[in-house]
């Protein structure tokens, strides 16, 4: 009988590839790399880091002769610079690219060394995790985010469709910037979300505890990043500071605007003032992309769910009998309940559907916007 299990899909990369820095992405593009055949070289300053990183499958230990086709640079901020300007010396043949969070700062400091960047080609993944170093690497990090690409007038066709066959290889979808948009997109979507989630986090240091117990969900969703590394991030903020300046001095305003308006609630304009900063809230989050890609809403249903194994495989198995696709879940557990609530987001068409269905299966329903 013919073997019809598929294999893995063919890689548009081929490599050697190298790797300079086994953290969080230098791992994770080396696992999803490994997972499709190709010949990894991973290289670390920290040789614990690097052991650790081979240990767990993102590619092996780089040697003095390899001959990459392609150079990834994933090192802080602070040495992207150096470590580019070291791999084009070294690897004549190769492609060069970071994946650093900044665009524009390193390729100054290149440009002002005199550097050759004919085959230098800046990326950026829009991917990652609280948590960092070779054992949160994780291959499907990428599948489905951006992975900005930037090209300027001295880029290669060849050298560019290399890159982004990157991108492509694992999972993400590659868009093309130039490196101020990308620096300016990221201070306003990522850096200064960073800083406000940081801010409204040690709001919480000296709170008493009674206030942090009621803490929902929405907080927490607000201060999920805060947990985030400061030593990488006084280095990103650093090398991308003129745009995050920008934006932190326009959501200053707002702030001032809001609180002038709540020092007097009565005076005349004051509520319009804040009801209109609520509903530009709106429009903003209306204007984010949903499920691929997409800027179609869903609707929420909260469904209160025992805290006790099997409950969400249940509660699926009977969405999935009603014909329901759950587009978006979160979960909240409520400190002391011997329950959590389960918001599931789906079409607007199928909320009564949802309802009547999980009643009738003995779900309690918490809330719902129909």
């Amino acid at each position: 009988m013919t073997d019809t299990t598929p294999g893995p899909l063919a890689a548009r990369v081929q490599g050697p590839v190298r790797i300079v820095g086994a953290g969080l992405l230098g791992s994770s593009i080396g696992h999803a790399l490994t997972a499709l055949g190709i010949d990894v070289a991973l290289d670390d300053t920290s040789p614990a880091q690097l052991r650790l990183a081979v240990d767990y499958g993102a590619g092996r230990a780089a040697r003095d002769d390899d001959d990459p086709t392609l150079v990834i640079v994933a090192v802080p901020p602070d040495v992207t610079a150096d470590v580019i300007e070291r791999e084009l010396a070294a690897h004549p043949r190769a492609v060069v690219t970071d994946v650093a969070s900044v665009k524009l700062e390193p390729l100054r400091q290149l440009r002002a060394r005199g550097v050759d960047l004919t085959r230098y080609i800046g990326s950026h993944p829009l991917a990652g995790r609280e948590r960092g170093g070779a054992i949160a690497a994780r291959a499907d990090i990428f599948i489905g985010r951006p992975w900005v690409v930037c090209r300027d007038g001295e880029t290669r066709a060849g050298d560019l469709a290399l890159v982004e066959a990157l991108a492509l290889d694992l999972g993400a979808t590659p868009i093309e910037m130039s490196p101020e948009e990308h620096d300016r997109a990221v201070a306003l979507t990522s850096h200064v979300p960073q800083l406000v989630a940081s801010l409204l986090a040690g709001r919480f240091v000296d709170a008493p505890d009674g206030s942090l117990r009621l803490a929902g969900q929405g907080v927490r969703d607000t201060t999920r990043i805060a947990a985030s590394a400061p030593e990488l991030w006084v280095q990103i903020l650093g090398a991308n500071a003129a745009p995050v300046v920008d934006v932190l001095d326009a959501l200053a305003a707002d702030l001032t605007a809001v609180a002038a308006a709540l020092r007097d609630p009565d005076a005349p304009g004051a509520r319009r003032g804040v009801a209109d900063t609520i509903r530009r809230g709106n429009d903003g989050v209306e204007r984010l992309p949903g499920k691929h890609g997409q800027n179609r809403r869903f609707e929420p249903v909260v469904v209160m769910v025992d805290d006790r194994p099997g409950q969400l495989g249940r509660l699926f198995g009977d969405l999935g009998d009603i014909d329901v696709n759950v587009e978006d879940l979160r979960l909240e557990h409520s400190p002391g309940a011997q329950f959590g609530l389960a918001e599931v987001s789906i079409v607007p068409a199928a909320v009564r559907r949802t309802v009547d269905g999980l009643t009738e299966r003995g779900w309690k329903i918490a809330s719902t916007n129909d």
